[in-house]
């Protein structure tokens, strides 16, 4: 018999099948991980979607520089968030790859999800705060609120000067500057004065915008009704181009106390006749500086003020004043006044200044909202305004309120002479009684 040959392999087949096996083995590895994959996908997408572990809404501060794992890590520990492997990875994977997210102070919802904290920190909606300065408060007034605020940070460099400031509320994030909030108010004021300034009446006798800071301060402080404010600028703008004093009792208490504000007091005889560089009682003009900070509505109404012709105001009963062109117009109003007033007289002024005077100290006559003695209510009014027909009331110096009501002399004695010169008590007050000049005939 012949030997039969046996065949050799086919290495080929054999390469094949253990490539094959490589190749099933990784394609399980690959399911294998998919499948863990997925189930972790799932399981930090339900603890990303799921109810956070806070009771209460919490407040929270990202510090600036804070990379995405430091917060992760910082909200846990805060008991904000359940997993920071979870927050991390959901920053990133939510495109956050510079590795920062937006500092601030936020505020998390009880039981906020990761989701929503991200949405939160992601939105950049920080806190806000509201710091306000109201209408006609002095600018030491402002500093002083400025500094009392907890929120913002810092010491105050640079204190602004009186008028500087725009009188309005000022929202703010934690972690602004007292200086740059001081600085933002000043800002304010000036960019909206210099769009007033530009928009100002072509025939306004103001020749500078400090000047008009200045009297609109003195507007600010004579009334808070808005639609007033428009009709008082008038009535001093008349009298400045008439040459009249503006005799304003908020000028005297600047006079006296300066930023404070505030006298804590009533005014008194004295404090008429006081030497101020502010005392529009005494001084021709405007005062040297404004007196507080006006806002917009002052501001607008001594650059375009009304084409009135007043120069009187008293009070109408109602919070308001009643305006008037000429001194009879004025004791018209004067009458109504003291019949709303129960009967009560009320002081007119006079139609130009004329110097009073007391202790020997010369002084202006009453200012525009003042008004001399008139015959009781339903009398007529004196033909001759210069002859004073109410009478002199011995009383003690006492102060002159400071409400916008005006005073006002007990009906009883409105019929007795008064001479020029002296002092009448006008609602627990004394008011000077000025030296009229005849009328020509």
């Amino acid at each position: 018999m012949e030997p039969v040959r046996v065949p050799k392999p086919k290495l080929a087949k054999l390469r094949r099948s253990a490539f094959s096996r490589v190749l099933v083995s990784l394609f399980v590895l690959a399911m294998l991980t998919g499948v863990t994959g997925a189930a972790l996908a799932f399981l930090g997408y339900t603890e990303f979607t799921a109810e956070g572990p806070l009771a209460a809404k919490t407040v929270y501060v990202v510090n600036p520089g804070m990379k995405r794992a430091e917060v992760g890590a910082a909200l846990q520990d805060a008991g904000i968030v359940s997993s920071a492997s979870v927050f991390t990875a959901a920053a990133y994977v939510n495109g956050l790859r510079g590795g920062h997210l937006k500092a601030g102070e936020y505020e998390f919802p009880e039981h906020a999800s990761i989701d929503e904290v991200l949405g939160i920190i992601t939105s950049g909606k920080t806190i806000a705060y509201k710091i306000t300065v109201p209408e006609g408060w002095t600018s030491e007034m402002a500093v002083a609120r400025v500094t009392e605020n907890d929120v913002l940070t810092g010491d105050i460099t640079t204190k602004p000067a009186e008028g500087a400031i725009l009188p309005d509320t000022y929202v703010f994030r934690r972690g602004l500057t007292r200086q740059k909030m001081l600085d933002d108010m000043q800002a304010a004021q000036a960019k909206l004065l210099d769009t007033l300034w530009n928009a100002r009446a072509p025939n306004s006798i103001l020749k500078s915008k400090e000047e008009a800071v200045t009297l609109a301060s003195v507007v600010e402080k004579e009334t808070g009704i808005p639609e007033e404010r428009p009709l008082v600028a008038s009535v001093f703008l008349n009298r400045l181009k008439q040459g009249i004093r503006l005799q304003s009792d908020p000028t005297i208490i600047y006079g006296l106390v300066g930023g404070k504000g505030k006298l804590d007091r009533a005014l008194t005889k004295d404090d008429v006749a006081s030497d101020t560089p502010f005392n529009t009682y005494k001084i021709p003009g405007l005062p040297p500086g404004p007196i507080a900070n006006p806002g917009k509505a002052s501001l607008e109404a001594v650059l375009n003020p009304p084409d009135t012709g007043y120069l009187y105001f008293v009070a109408n009963g109602t919070g308001g004043h009643a305006f008037a062109k000429t001194l009879e117009e004025h004791n018209a109003n004067v009458v109504k006044w003291r019949a709303i007033e129960n009967g009560q007289a009320a002081l007119v002024t006079t139609e130009a200044p004329t110097e009073v005077v007391v202790d020997g100290i010369p002084t202006p006559p009453a200012p525009a909202a003042r008004v001399a003695a008139v015959p009781a209510a339903g009398t007529a009014a004196p033909a001759e305004p210069a002859k004073p027909v109410a009478p002199v009331a011995a009383a003690p110096e006492v102060a002159k309120p400071a409400a916008a009501t005006k005073p006002v002399v007990p009906a009883t004695a409105a019929d007795a002479p008064l001479k020029p010169g002296s002092w009448i008590k006008v609602a627990d007050q004394l008011v000077p009684i000025p030296r009229q000049k005849p009328k020509k005939p």
